[in-house]
């Protein structure tokens, strides 16, 4: 099929073996083709505001800013290309996440591989793609109550907020998060404040625990 009437896709994905992997599965269609790749949020987004593709998949967990981040961008730009948030992570800790802040479809790594041109197709169509076992929790919620916290703690964090908190988990100290994150260490400890507060946290060996904690969960779930 020509080149011009390919759908064309770029790869935001930050793990090499993962990404190449995609892109030779995605160029094996015939009306498909990797037309760019990433490994951060600042090239993705440059390539796909420049390219304009058909559909732009990008991992939550990138160098930098993270998934989300680049997502709140490109839709703050006016940037309209569908995208397709891929993640280590299982649906209930990002994918109503993704689906505000402007994501067509959430999969994880995890069903990626026997999935995943599904989800692309019908993103591809106008599609909104989510496992079906979550995609009727996920939607009652966003249009029934949009403004609804969770009972869960984890869930009263922002975008922002979680970011901070994995990797804290990750063992990164305020100023090497501060740099991940681009901004200043006195901001990194307002957002540690903050997520002590919601997540009643008395001090940071209480922080550090808990976010080392909750990281081996997620990082075992998605084993």
């Amino acid at each position: 099929m020509p080149r011009d009437t390919q759908h064309q896709v770029i790869l935001v994905e930050d793990h090499p073996m993962f990404r190449e992997q995609l892109a030779q599965l995605i160029n094996k269609q015939p009306d498909m083709a990797v037309c760019a790749e990433a490994d951060n949020a600042q090239d993705g987004f440059t390539a796909i505001s420049s390219r304009q593709p058909s559909l732009a998949i990008v991992d939550i967990t990138l160098k930098g800013c993270n998934g989300l981040e680049l997502l709140k961008d490109l839709r703050a730009h006016d940037i309209t290309v569908p995208v397709l948030m891929l993640s280590m992570h299982p649906e209930s800790l990002y994918a109503e996440r993704a689906l505000r802040a402007g994501a067509n479809g959430y999969i994880t790594k995890e069903e990626a591989s026997a999935k995943v041109m599904t989800a692309i197709r019908q993103v591809l169509a106008g599609e909104i793609y989510l496992d079906s076992r979550f995609m009727k929790r996920v939607v009652s919620r966003i249009l029934v109550n949009p403004r609804n916290n969770s009972s869960v703690p984890i869930q009263r964090l922002t975008d922002r907020e979680l970011s901070v908190f994995e990797l804290i988990g990750e063992g990164r100290t305020t100023r090497e998060i501060g740099i991940r994150l681009r901004v200043s260490a006195a901001t990194i400890e307002t957002y540690r404040a903050r997520i002590k507060e919601k997540l009643s946290l008395e001090n940071a060996s209480q922080l550090h625990a808990g976010a080392t904690r909750w990281l081996q969960e997620r990082h075992a779930i998605a084993v």
